[in-house]
């Protein structure tokens, strides 16, 4: 995962290296600030596709068959925004591999239990990036790049969002629904705790005030992740152990 996001972000500042030197948010970054060439981030980003592919080697046989699937989808996300506003999914796509490649990493197998959880990514991701987008509504117009925000609007792209946003929770939740005696308290407290967060980022941004994106964007969907991670991660522990 780690050699799959360095790649991903990395190729992404290359491509993106003409425009971030144009938008005033972006001039900053490290290839139009010139504390690196695109050449040495280039390098970079070969590195670590070359390492990603041969960690799945040591992982097993379908890890190692899929990983070049892996490697197109988060490298191809640099592309879209300048064909299509749906590039906040093909990012969330990027990301909704996690799931499933955790689980093929440690059964050697594929299955439609993690599908789920992909999805609720899908979703969760689309959602936030699409709030982090309402910065460069203007630039992405003035540039002809696509965006949610740049197509339809800060209004009808929060709204959007927020439906997005509801259906990553149904995805945490309906598994619940499906077995509600296969999780301890850990997992209810997570979901909970996840719901809550996506309710706050959405608290903290409005279509007449977007200076509250960074804290919804960042701070919200860390606390997100991480809390319901070690609530997920401590429930299937006190299954698998404890058959609490």
């Amino acid at each position: 995962m780690v050699f799959a996001r360095n790649s991903a972000m990395a190729f992404n500042r290359y491509l993106d290296r003409d425009i971030d030197a144009k938008n005033p948010r972006t001039q900053m970054r490290d290839i139009p600030a010139g504390r690196i060439s695109a050449n040495e981030a280039l390098l970079f980003v070969i590195i670590n596709c070359v390492l990603f592919i041969i960690t799945t080697y040591f992982i097993n046989n379908l890890c190692f068959y899929l990983s070049p699937v892996a490697l197109f989808v988060v490298l191809f996300y640099s592309y879209t925004k300048r064909f299509t506003a749906l590039c906040h999914m093909v990012l969330g796509l990027g990301l909704s591999l996690a799931p499933i490649g955790a689980y093929i990493a440690v059964t050697g197998a594929f299955s439609i239990v993690p599908v789920l959880y992909s999805f609720a990514v899908l979703f969760w991701t689309g959602g936030f990036d699409i709030i982090y987008a309402l910065q460069d509504e203007d630039f992405d117009r003035g540039e002809k790049l696509h965006s949610i925000p740049a197509t339809l609007g800060i209004k009808n792209a929060l709204r959007l969002s927020v439906v997005l946003h509801v259906f990553s929770a149904l995805c945490v939740f309906i598994p619940i629904l499906l077995t509600p005696h296969n999780f301890s308290w850990f997992y209810y407290v997570g979901v909970v705790f996840f719901c809550i967060m996506l309710i706050y980022q959405h608290l903290l941004v409005k279509p007449n005030d977007i200076s509250r994106v960074n804290r919804a964007f960042a701070t919200a969907n860390g606390y997100a992740s991480a809390v319901f991670a070690i609530c997920f991660l401590i429930d299937a522990f006190l299954r698998t152990n404890y058959h609490f």
